[in-house]
């Protein structure tokens, strides 16, 4: 009877001890593969020069953008040329409609377009999904994985998607304002007294977003001119993201709360809202 006993308990845990140790390990792998980016990141940023202002540059700038900096930049002089941050929320994954507890690092050259992204989301409990997108160079991979072992995203560059990064970085780029300068990697152009067009060029690549900014010379929005794709199973950059609760951080006016959509069909589908807990500048 023992042994029936401790050959029923070998059936049953033996196997779970295997999966749980697959999991271990490839976690591991996981999360060496986005610190690997990071790093990655890190060493672009160290290699390209601090954005400065240009008081002629920043005369021909459009007004609304005149008046951001004049917001966003309280001390000119602040130079830097990467940013660290985390975020919590939540989250939506691609074509569901629940949103789901997360949490969110990111690593981000400013003097050029380049980010790592990685975030852990709650499926059901003690099962979770494990997703990073790393654009540097021009080209863009993108994964996610069910308990930071069972790969279900998996995509790599293409045009159209290392054009998305590009947007992506230019989405973002409201925490580390100085690369919106005139001088850098973004150019503006007039529209009205509220909005201006910003257009990300670098690696043979184009990207713009339209900004929308408030009377007190906050950005309060990028959003794209062209609908997104709501059928991939990644939101990619999203189309519009809205920005508030502006604090002072080293000298510069960052916004700590977000919402990042999908948009098309003049209509908007949230899909990552929350704040950043800490934002950091080298």
């Amino acid at each position: 009877m023992r042994r029936r006993l401790r050959l029923t308990l070998a059936v049953l845990v033996l196997p779970l001890a295997g999966l749980a140790g697959w999991v271990g390990i490839s976690s591991v792998q996981t999360e060496q593969e986005i610190a690997g980016h990071a790093e990655t990141v890190r060493r672009i940023a160290a290699e390209h020069p601090s954005i400065a202002v240009d008081p002629v540059a920043m005369e021909a700038l459009p007004a609304p953008v005149q008046r951001y900096f004049v917001f966003a930049l309280p001390n000119a002089k602040f130079q830097y040329r990467m940013v660290t941050l985390s975020q919590e929320g939540d989250f939506r994954r691609p074509m569901k409609e629940d949103f789901a507890p997360t949490t969110a690092s990111q690593t981000i050259a400013v003097g050029t377009p380049a980010m790592m992204f990685a975030a852990t989301t709650p499926i059901v409990p003690g099962l979770w999904a494990r997703a990073y997108d790393f654009f540097a160079e021009g080209r863009m991979e993108m994964r996610a994985k069910i308990a930071s072992t069972l790969t279900v995203v998996d995509e790599s560059a293409t045009e159209a998607l290392n054009r998305t990064s590009l947007r992506r970085w230019l989405l973002e780029s409201p925490l580390y304002p100085v690369a919106l300068l005139p001088g850098g990697p973004v150019r503006w152009e007039a529209m009205d007294d509220s909005h201006a067009r910003a257009i990300v060029s670098g690696f043979g690549l184009e990207a713009s977003l339209i900004a929308t900014f408030r009377s007190d010379g906050s950005l309060e929005s990028f959003h794209s001119e062209e609908d997104g794709d709501l059928t991939t199973p990644y939101h990619g950059s999203g189309e519009h993201a809205l920005r508030s609760d502006y604090r002072l951080v080293s000298g510069m006016m960052i916004p700590h709360a977000f919402e990042i959509s999908r948009a098309a069909g003049g209509k908007l589908y949230p899909f990552w809202k929350g704040r950043i807990t800490t934002i950091a500048y080298e």
